[in-house]
């Protein structure tokens, strides 16, 4: 028997029942009573240091309140705050996620600056990538299967948790797992990087979440800038993030491998006759 949880009302729940919490726990309640716009965006791990808590007192206290665990009292925490008279709105949802999409361009961009070349070596070195990515960002790891595939690479693309799983124990050696996360805490995409790597297969990571299991479980790491609520995953923004990457790495690729500007042109050629 499946049990609901709340979709609402986190926020009231903190404000009747933090008086009665264990120290930790009321400075926890407290830390997100104050600032609960940001909390919406953060993981359990950024949420317990900016409380000066351990985790596991993040998820007691979600559990106390009546929630499965974070990410449920976090959806319920972003719909709290989206019906809030605090909550910050524009007037003008355009210009809002105009700016939300250019932010993320220029935030990634900075990151990305002079970190790439542990990445390039790694993809120059191989002939073969997986890449996964799990809901929205199963979206995009098409967009990186698409780009790498016009440079030459034989490329595996999944967004199926099992069939990235089989793909991952069976890579042949040299491959390179790409694999691509916002939050770092998808349990799939975790599970693949693990795969990947007790195989001896290179793993390269695209994320916005320095502290994250998927940063724990892979060897190379690009950092995204994006700020996605539970309430707005897939945004243009996150996807942006992403997608700055991917062209980063497929402008320099395209440079340096031998034999790249012949694959774009012959890609290109191959289907020509596909347009009017």
């Amino acid at each position: 028997m499946s049990v609901s949880t709340p979709t609402v009302g986190a926020l009231s729940r903190l404000r009747a029942g933090h008086r009665h919490l264990s120290p930790a726990l009321k400075r926890l309640a407290q830390f997100i009573l104050a600032s609960p716009h940001e909390v919406i965006y953060q993981s359990v791990t950024e949420l317990a240091e900016g409380a000066e808590v351990g985790e596991a007192s993040v998820i007691r206290l979600c559990r106390d309140l009546g929630f499965k665990g974070f990410q449920d009292f976090k959806l319920a925490l972003a719909a709290d705050v989206a019906i809030s008279p605090e909550a910050p709105s524009s007037a003008n949802p355009l210009q809002r996620v105009t700016e939300a999409a250019l932010r993320a361009v220029s935030e990634t961009s900075a990151m990305l600056a002079g970190r790439l070349e542990p990445a390039l070596d790694a993809l120059g070195a191989t002939q073969t990538l997986l890449i996964y990515g799990a809901g929205a960002s199963g979206v995009t790891a098409g967009d990186y299967g698409y780009k790498f595939l016009r440079l030459g690479y034989g490329v595996m693309v999944h967004t199926d948790a099992h069939l990235a799983a089989m793909a991952a124990a069976t890579l042949p050696t040299g491959a390179v797992l790409v694999a691509l996360t916002r939050s770092g805490s998808t349990l799939d995409t975790v599970k693949v990087l693990e795969l990947a790597r007790a195989r001896g297969t290179q793993t390269l990571l695209v994320t916005e979440r320095a502290k994250s299991p998927a940063t724990a479980a892979a060897d190379l790491v690009l950092y995204t800038a994006s700020s996605e609520s539970p309430l707005t995953g897939g945004s243009i923004a996150s996807k942006i993030g992403q997608l700055l990457v991917l062209d980063a790495l497929f402008a320099e690729l395209l440079g340096r491998l031998p034999g790249a500007q012949e694959a774009v042109a012959a890609t290109a050629r191959a289907v020509t006759d596909r347009n009017l």
